[in-house]
């Protein structure tokens, strides 16, 4: 229950209410001072649940080149895989297995995203 003092100089009990509120980030537009409470804070409040993580914002272009890298990527692995099946699993099949995977990394070109980030400076200018 809320107090106040009334015109007559008699103290007036009133509940609180939803007017009785200032939420986070107000301003008070009347001189003059007021005196809060904290009721709860925390994760669980209103405000708290409503903020969310900002979202990474990456372009259409960069996305279709994320892509591209990753199935050039997996193409590269099951390309290996089949030139070591082709070979036979014998001896240290493991070691000719990365080895090859190192003979077609040029499948992916790092020149790809240089290019990309060239010609995204050039049409900036």
């Amino acid at each position: 229950m809320g107090q106040y003092v009334s015109n007559s100089g008699e103290q007036d009990k009133e509940g609180l209410s939803l007017e009785n509120t200032i939420w986070a980030n107000t301003v008070l537009a009347s001189p003059g001072y007021i005196l809060g409470m904290v009721v709860h804070t925390g994760v669980e409040t209103r405000m708290a649940m409503n903020t969310s993580a900002p979202r990474q914002k990456t372009g259409t272009l960069d996305m279709e080149v994320n892509w591209l890298a990753k199935v050039l990527f997996i193409l590269m692995v099951v390309i290996s895989a089949l030139i070591i099946a082709a070979d036979g699993f014998y001896g240290d099949w493991y070691f000719k297995f990365f080895r090859v995977i190192l003979l077609l990394c040029a499948i992916i070109p790092i020149s790809m995203r240089i290019n990309l980030d060239f010609a995204k400076l050039f049409y900036k200018y």
